[in-house]
């Protein structure tokens, strides 16, 4: 007797061991056996499912594939689902017909269980066999039918991409059904078809009037009590809509235009007290701000993301914050309105909106509104976590827009003050920088400093700038106090004294006793008339020649020796010159090396590869690298690359007379000497060596006319070429870039690459930010040297990283088009 599918289901459940389990599913699958021996068996139905649920527990069941075959082939409708949801390959190919013949059944659910199993479990062939009979289903006068057709021609679409074109003249009868659960799939169907085909967005443009008609009838509708959420007509109906509007109206002004009054109403007639009104103007705001509108609108909308920042919903206030971020670049003014609001935000309870408000005002802080103060109180309060990359964001901004020096100090205190275990020798560098460069601001910056380190900071970048000042203005610290310093001035021997407890202190790491062996030595010159404090420095230094830190050891030796020399040592350890910041971003680029399959350069030959800018405009360039860069694309023997002048466009220094002495090689200051002229070539010869015909001549100094190095993604570059009128195999690109992309693209770096033929030398780019939308462009200029000019051309590789809207890209390519004679 063959027992219930639900029998089966409590018998293995009751089963406590694996073995019991196996020992039904075998016993039940030998009653199955016994039962599909029987021709007129009339519960295959039940045993078909009951094969289903033991495919499902991961036992075999291949052998009932036929039965499954049967079962579709019997007249009754009710077991139809059970063959179609086997997924076998072999039945698949045998069930077409019967999928064909239930698709034209006149009962609905037959129709639509067809469509269904085409969708989900059909092979690409079946889809292209049956896609006719989907497709005429779409326009019939069943809405539970068109819907069913609708999802499936959508599944069909992702298996089949080419049969796009097959259903484009449906969507406009679909459109016209006044039926939402229609109009629903059908808007889904488009998005399909835009996403598996882009150039389907200009052909579907035309049904742009009917979707506002269907949007505007859905606001200005009365009470549906058939499609009503919360007071709301529809509103996945509603959202739908307005995201395929946003697809329509990107990118094209005209379409965008046609929105602008359908957006303004959706905008002001929404009710926001519950989440379905919710979800309508969130929608509307992505689309308002992904389309080409009116500014007043593109106001409206941030207005809307304001009020969604003070609802209680913390998941709202979430999607408002990453809205913003999003939206900034394009209108940032109407942001700075809502300014207060989002400082607010760090104060939420709930860590992921602090999070996302503070990289919103950080992104908020400009020259005429700096957020200091805000940013100050979030980073007493903040998590432990992300102290360190607030301090790093604090300084960064503090750097970029101070106006008054002084307040820069302090602000640079106070937050390092607040942030304990914060280490970075960029900071480090920078506050030098800026003190160095500032000769009024040296003697307050050293008082503030050394009142932090009297303190007992164990701030450790604190410290050592705390250190270095003291070293450097020894005589400052104890010649006076400036204005602005209510601290009295310290005796020498106090200083001395509070640099050996550093020295002893467990918090110090090396580098900060490094930085205070300095100082010591430093001092014997600043304090030069306190006897008491000079012994105590060689007491010290004394102390450390045998350390178990070598280069404190080294130093320590070194000094010594250095104190007994009396003639140079003033000299020696006069104070530093003013120096400018270090340029991080060149020297990232020089980091990076290209990572290219094969002959790509590696991590060591990244300096060859890009060399600073600073160091670019002032020495000459350097030999010729032994590392084949590019294996030499061309092939061929490399030649020695010709020399460069400096991007200023001085021409480089001639080499030296015979017998003759380069003073500036022997100060480490010069280059090699600028190569010869290559001799002709003999073009017979070439074209004995390789079969083809030699390069063009070279052309004569001058502009060429720009071309496209680059486009993809809406990012394009342009180079725009000049050859050195001193030397043809020299030329000066400059790099243009602009995008065509909705939001900006930050981090933008650009690197360059060239054959072990070729010398390259590279300025830093003029912003590390593309204005979105062709608004703006960022410029580049490098030079490349060719030292087979007129016999191999220009070859660049590129490598291009950025991030846009939150998304890192890295994109390479070759530019191998320079025009003729480059």
């Amino acid at each position: 007797m063959s027992i219930r599918l639900r029998e089966l289901i409590r018998n293995v459940r009751s089963c406590k061991t694996q073995a019991d389990e196996r020992a039904c599913i075998h016993k039940e699958c030998a009653s199955i056996r016994t039962a599909f021996k029987d021709e007129n068996n009339e519960l295959r139905h039940r045993n078909v499912a009951k094969l289903l649920f033991i495919h499902m527990l991961g036992y075999p069941t291949h052998w009932g594939q036929m039965e499954c075959l049967k079962l579709i082939a019997g007249s009754k409708a009710d077991p139809h689902p059970l063959p179609y949801s086997a997924r076998r390959p072999a039945v698949l190919m045998l069930v077409e017909n019967s999928l064909k013949n239930d698709l034209q059944s006149s009962n609905q659910y037959i129709a639509g269980l067809a469509c269904c199993a085409i969708g989900n479990i059909s092979s690409a062939e079946i889809c292209r066999d049956l896609s006719p009979e989907v497709e005429k289903l779409m326009v019939g006068s069943n809405p539970f039918v068109s819907k069913k057709a609708s999802l499936c021609c959508i599944r069909i679409l992702r298996k089949c991409p080419e049969l796009c074109d097959t259903f484009l003249e449906r969507i406009g009868t679909l459109l016209g059904s006044r039926n939402h659960a229609v109009l629903l799939t059908c808007l889904k169907l488009m998005r399909e078809m835009c996403i598996t085909e882009p150039a389907m967005i200009e052909q579907l443009r035309r049904h742009t009037p009917t979707l506002i008609a269907a949007l505007k009838n859905l606001v200005l509708s009365g009470y549906a009590p058939e499609h009503d959420v919360h007071g709301i007509v529809d509103p996945f109906l509603q959202v739908e809509i307005l995201t395929m509007l946003r697809v329509l109206g990107r990118g094209h002004s005209e379409t965008s235009d046609q929105m602008n009054d359908i957006l303004a109403q959706v905008a002001t007639n929404t009710e926001s007290a519950k989440n379905a009104g919710n979800a309508i103007l969130y929608e509307c705001v992505l689309t308002i701000m992904a389309i080409e509108v009116e500014s007043g609108l593109r106001v409206l909308a941030v207005n809307i993301l304001g009020r969604f920042l003070i609802n209680r919903d913390n998941n709202i206030r979430y999607v408002a914050l990453n809205t913003l971020h999003k939206v900034i670049a394009q209108d940032t003014q109407a942001v700075q309105r809502h300014r207060n609001t989002i400082v607010d935000c760090l104060k939420d309870n709930d860590s992921s909106i602090r999070q996302r408000a503070l990289e919103l005002v950080y992104a908020l802080v400009n020259e005429a509104n700096v957020l200091v103060k805000e940013l100050l109180s979030y980073l007493l309060a903040c998590d432990v976590e992300f102290k360190d990359e607030l301090t790093q964001r604090i300084c960064t901004v503090v750097e970029k827009f101070s106006t008054d020096k002084e307040w820069h100090v302090d602000t640079i205190i106070q937050t390092l003050s607040a942030s304990t275990s914060f280490e970075s020798e960029e900071t480090v560098c920078s506050m030098i920088a800026l003190i160095t460069s500032t000769p009024e601001l040296q003697a307050y910056a050293t008082h503030k400093l050394y009142a932090k380190l009297a303190d007992q900071t164990n701030q450790p970048v604190l410290l050592q700038l705390a250190v270095w000042c003291v070293g450097e203005y020894g005589e400052m610290l104890i010649g006076g106090v400036p204005a602005g310093v209510e601290a009295e001035a310290p005796d020498p021997q106090t200083v001395v004294e509070l640099l050996t407890s550093v020295m002893r202190s467990p918090v110090a790491d090396v580098t900060t006793k490094e930085y205070t062996i300095n100082a010591f030595v430093k001092l014997t010159t600043r304090f030069a008339n306190a006897p008491d404090s000079l012994a105590l420095i060689h007491k010290q230094l004394a102390a450390y020649s045998c350390s178990m830190s070598l280069e404190l050891q080294q130093r320590s030796v070194e000094y010594s020796s250095l104190l007994k020399l009396d003639a140079i040592r003033a000299g020696v350890l006069e104070r530093m010159p003013a120096f400018a910041k270090k340029d991080r971003q060149a020297a990232a680029a020089a980091a990076a090396a290209l990572a290219m399959d094969g002959d790509g350069p590696s991590r060591g030959s990244a300096s060859e590869l890009m060399a600073a800018p600073a160091v670019m405009a002032a020495a000459a360039p350097a030999p010729p690298s032994e590392m084949d860069l590019l294996g030499d694309i061309l092939g061929g023997s490399p030649a020695p690359a010709p020399a460069m002048p400096p991007m200023g466009g001085a021409p480089a220094a001639p080499p030296p007379a015979a017998g003759g002495m380069d003073l500036l090689d022997l100060l480490g200051g010069g280059g090699p000497p600028a190569a010869a002229a290559a001799p002709p070539v003999d073009a017979m010869a070439m074209l004995g060596m390789g079969g083809a015909a030699p390069a063009p001549p070279p052309a004569a100094p001058g502009s060429f006319p720009p071309f496209q190095a680059w486009n993809k993604n809406g990012l394009q570059i342009e180079f725009a070429c000049t050859k050195d009128a001193s030397n043809p195999s020299v030329t000066a690109i400059e790099a243009s870039f602009t995008s065509a992309q909705p939001t900006p693209l930050t981090g933008f770096n650009f690197q360059v690459a060239v054959p072990k033929y070729m010398k390259l030398q590279m300025s830093p780019a003029s912003s590390s930010t593309v204005p979105p939308s062709n608004s703006g462009k960022v410029t580049q200029t490098f030079k490349v040297a060719n030292s087979m000019h007129g016999q191999k051309p220009v070859l660049l590789r590129i490598k291009i990283d950025y991030s846009a809207g939150g998304q890192a890209v890295s994109e390479q390519g070759q530019v191998d088009n320079f025009p003729p004679g480059i």
